[in-house]
């Protein structure tokens, strides 16, 4: 009786055995040859992650040496090259006056002879008068005035430059993050008032990793929290009526929490001075300061605003015996590049580039660590609702891609900024309805992106919920040969391909999708389903247009 033949060629050996499939790359091989096949495989992730090990390394090393990127040594070329141009040039033209200065030097000596020997005749015949003498000091005026005032030579300032700039060009793409434009009241919704549950007139805010917003209630003088979801929020600091005991404040204007040890710093504005407060322990930091904005950097410094000094000092947290050191400003009222008019709330980066809502001048600028002038990256148009204008900026953040994030006061909007641009963008607000938005101050984000504002004349703190990451990326989506699509990518998850369902692999990981309802507009809204181990994730997302590549 023959036995069944149940046996294939395997793709090394080329005989006829008993086969198993590779799914990776869809050939049959015997036992032995896929152990082998097996191994091959198991090599070759062996180097991946070898190499990985030593980029991730590499990256590590190049962080705690940021100043050894490749782009930092061409510009320290740049710079080395630059400064030999300038010192070559510079030799030269000291040369040319030296020259030049002799011989001026030779006509001022034979003139000064010629001189010197009318004054001995003039000594010697013993005949002079007013006239010879007017002559002789005119004389001697001119020699000096040809010293130190050479005609034949000077300094004609060229408009070429003898090196060539360069510029930093990022291809990074920006995130267009977007919010609903419905603001959803988190604390105060009651109108004005002294309650737990009320505001009066709040100005600047923050928010912790737990959402939690601490709000500087200005004329209720007090600072309160108000924990995530809470329908009323707990006083922290103040709320003994107004006044400048240690446990009274008096319109606090700003408020920051050191999350190192958990105390608040307040900008308590009418007191004219900077205080802390610890578990009830109250501590004067800083006094004789009009001081709106507060910001503290991770190398812990406290940087502080005075909007009548019209600067930004900046003292080592802890060290407060001493006038700190001015960072910004400093030079008196005015619209300079070193001078600031009103300096009101402020946010300091990761590199300690300071940046300022200069209200009165109603620009942001921006300092840079060490510099003495500071430039302006958002508004400096004068007072106006156009789109490269700004009305009394008031607070300021700052993302991680240098987008600035202005509350625009006069306006009733936020604004978006990226530095060099000449204009900037409404993110939320600014459609002229005061009963929606009015008067807006304290500018924060948690850490899913919302955003939050003091709402100041309506009394409350209001949140826009975001609703796009923005990514737009030109993803390899395709099913069985078909076009490849735009994706817009939200929140980390797949979210738009043209199709009820596709199969397709997102992260090297298979995911099953089911959209429904998409049309192309740029405010569609569509329903997804993810199919993760059987379980399926329904959300809404904000969907940019898309277009076939």
């Amino acid at each position: 009786m023959a036995m069944a033949n149940d046996k294939t060629l395997c793709f090394i050996c080329n005989k006829e055995k008993i086969t198993y499939p590779c799914k990776g790359c869809s050939k049959e091989f015997c036992l032995v040859d896929l152990t082998e096949h097996r191994q091959i495989l198991t090599n070759e992730l062996d180097h991946i992650t070898n190499e990985y090990n030593e980029f991730q390394q590499t990256i590590n090393e190049q962080k705690q040496k940021s100043q050894n990127f490749p782009l930092i040594e061409q510009i320290n070329q740049w710079e080395i090259e630059s400064i030999d141009k300038i010192q070559q040039k510079a030799q030269e033209y000291r040369e040319i006056v030296i020259k030049s200065s002799q011989t001026c030097f030779n006509d001022i000596d034979m003139k000064l002879k010629d001189l010197n020997e009318q004054i001995k005749q003039m000594q010697i015949e013993n005949e002079f008068n007013e006239t010879g003498l007017n002559y002789l000091r005119n004389q001697l005026i001119e020699i000096k005035e040809q010293l130190n005032n050479p005609s034949d030579i000077s300094i004609k300032k060229d408009s070429q430059s003898i090196i060539n700039e360069i510029s930093i060009i990022s291809s990074k793409n920006s995130t267009f993050n977007k919010w609903k434009q419905n603001a959803i009241t988190v604390a105060g919704e009651n109108e004005e008032g002294e309650g737990l549950n009320q505001l009066n007139r709040p100005r600047g805010i923050f928010i912790d990793k737990n959402k939690n917003i601490f709000i500087a209630d200005t004329e209720n003088h007090r600072i309160v929290e108000w924990n995530y979801n809470a329908k009323e929020g707990q006083i922290i600091a103040g709320g003994n009526g107004r006044g400048k005991r240690i446990n009274q404040l008096n319109y606090p204007a700003g408020v920051i929490v050191d999350e190192q040890n958990h105390s608040i710093i307040i900008a308590d504005y009418m007191n004219r001075r900077v205080i802390q407060w610890l578990n009830q322990n109250q501590q004067i930091l800083i006094d004789n300061i009009d001081c709106y904005g507060l910001a503290i950097h991770k190398n812990g410094f406290l940087y502080v605003s005075d909007e009548k000094k019209n600067e930004v000092k900046r003292w080592k947290m802890g060290e407060y015996n001493n006038e700190g050191i001015i960072v910004a400003g400093g030079n008196g009222i005015g619209n300079q590049p070193n001078q600031l008019n009103k300096p009101g709330f402020i946010f300091v980066d990761e590199n300690q580039s300071v940046y300022i809502s200069d209200t009165s001048n109603h620009s942001v600028m921006k300092w840079i660590k060490g510099a003495k002038e500071g430039i302006i990256v958002a508004g400096g148009n004068g007072q106006g609702r156009n789109l490269n204008q700004l009305f009394s900026p008031q607070e300021i953040i700052v993302d991680d891609l240098g987008q600035i994030y202005v509350a625009d006061w006069g306006n009733n909007r936020v604004m978006r900024w990226c530095e060099g641009q000449e204009e900037g963008e409404i993110v939320v607000g600014g459609n002229g309805q005061e009963n929606q938005l009015n008067g807006l101050v304290g500018l924060s984000f948690d850490d899913k992106g919302n955003l939050y504002v003091s709402d100041m004349e309506n009394h409350r703190i209001v949140k826009f919920e975001i609703i796009s990451y923005g990514f737009i990326l030109n993803a390899c989506v395709s099913y069985k040969n078909e076009k490849i699509y735009h994706v817009h990518i939200s929140d980390g998850m797949l979210v738009y391909i043209i199709s009820n369902v596709y199969n397709v692999h997102y992260n090297n990981r298979p995911t099953r999708v089911v959209s429904t309802g998409i049309t192309c507009d740029d405010q569609s809204v569509a329903d997804l389903g993810f199919w993760r181990g059987g379980a399926i994730l329904a959300k809404s997302y904000y969907l940019s247009p898309t277009e076939v590549v």
